[in-house]
């Protein structure tokens, strides 16, 4: 049972990958949902546990906005001892830790942990609970790990597809490689220093030949600004550019008006 045209190529990544297994779920339209969270984020295994309305339902597969491979290779389980039957590893998110010694993760330390157990060859699972309640405690014994998100305290509710989307997210960032931080210069690049210097230093003799840096006690001080200004930024070339062609009509509209020419050399010669 699949949507339409089968949906998005999904298939599982090389070697082992974390497996999410959803405990007595209560809607397949959260299940859908859930196979959505898991695609954004690199996942495809899916186990449900005991679902309320049984499987399959094909309100899932509309749900899931094109993850119907999850969907597909999904399995079905009477009990999560069955889930996790062949897992060395099992983890067990949970709003609060109920009075148990056992190691405790945020989604982020989890998915580390993810990594580091699925590079080695070992197999993982991590437990969402029902809806309307999460896990039971005795689900939980059967993990050896929980996972807590660190969220708003007055306000720390999730649906099912979001729980599954925090972790999906951090499992896919903790070996994502795009920068944090860029910048976007499409089709031009960010100035040299030296392109910077030469347009500032234009910039300056049109000021000086226009009068407004006259006042010499407060020249110095007015051409630092204007350096930080430019400097301070990651300026473009091609926005260079186009700064010149502005200080080039500026100086010409002078002219026309009686005022002194400026030649720059390496602009206008």
């Amino acid at each position: 049972m699949t949507g339409k045209e089968g949906g998005a190529a999904l298939e599982p990544p090389p070697g082992e990958s974390p497996i999410v297994v959803l405990v007595r779920p209560q809607m397949a339209q959260n299940i859908g949902t859930v196979a959505r969270a898991m695609a954004n984020g690199g996942l495809f295994h899916l186990r449900i546990v005991a679902p309320r309305d049984g499987w399959p339902q094909e309100v899932a597969w509309r749900a899931a906005s094109g993850a119907d491979r999850i969907l597909d290779a999904a399995t079905i389980h009477d009990t999560v001892d069955d889930a996790v039957a062949d897992c060395q590893r099992v983890f067990a998110t949970c709003p609060r830790p109920r009075h148990v010694i056992i190691p405790v993760r945020t989604a982020r330390a989890a998915a580390e942990d993810l990594r580091e157990i699925n590079s080695g060859g070992l197999r993982a699972a991590i437990l969402f609970g029902p809806e309307r309640a999460g896990l039971e405690n005795e689900d939980m014994a059967r993990a050896d790990t929980l996972v807590r998100y660190p969220l708003n305290p007055v306000h720390m509710s999730l649906n099912l597809a979001q729980a599954v989307m925090i972790l999906a997210y951090e499992w896919w960032m903790a070996a994502e490689p795009t920068p944090p931080r860029a910048l976007m210069t499409n089709e031009t690049r960010v100035a040299t220093k030296g392109e910077l210097e030469g347009f500032l230093g234009r910039l300056v003799r049109e000021l000086d030949t226009c009068g407004f840096l006259d006042n010499l006690p407060k020249r110095p001080g007015m051409v630092r600004n204007l350096r930080h200004l430019f400097q301070r930024g990651e300026v473009t070339e091609q926005e260079l550019r186009t700064l010149h062609g502005v200080v080039t009509e500026l100086s010409r509209g002078r002219i026309a008006r009686g005022g002194p020419a400026s030649v720059d050399p390496q602009i206008d010669g």
